[in-house]
């Protein structure tokens, strides 16, 4: 029998700029997986869904506020830690009011989805290299 691992829900989203590219996020130094690209979201708390989440999340991290009608589901990640196994839908977003502020120190880069194979990212969001370079 196989030993049970904690599931672990985190939002994604894939904004999109006027200029069709993408917004990453790089994790700062002190957190797990520092140093490594990502796509702007986090933890889906036990009181809200991932849609809730990714709102409070890109206000948090980003100064920007988007509205729940904007969030298109778009795909999802499924990837196997060590100690937890994380479960990431993905959204695409195209419409936010605000500007882009990193608001705890990571640096953001706005890349075209081609572009994305260049950015070492943690293994849930490897394979979304692809996939949305393909999608979008």
């Amino acid at each position: 029998m196989q030993r049970a691992i904690p599931l672990v829900i985190v939002a994604a989203c894939a904004l999109i700029d006027g200029e069709g590219r993408l917004l990453i996020t790089r994790r700062p130094e002190g957190k797990p997986l520092a140093g490594l690209w990502e796509f702007p979201g986090g933890k889906v708390e036990a009181d809200e869904g991932p849609e809730a989440a990714l709102i409070r999340e890109l206000r948090e991290e980003l100064a920007v506020q988007v509205a729940e009608a904007d969030l298109q589901p778009l795909t999802f990640a499924s990837h196997a830690y060590p100690y937890f196994h994380l479960l990431m839908p993905v959204y695409l977003c195209r419409r936010w009011q605000g500007e882009v502020v990193p608001l705890e120190g990571q640096e953001t880069q706005w890349v075209k989805p081609s572009e994305l194979h260049a950015y070492d990212m943690p293994p849930a969001d490897e394979p979304l290299k692809t996939t949305l370079r393909d999608l979008l």
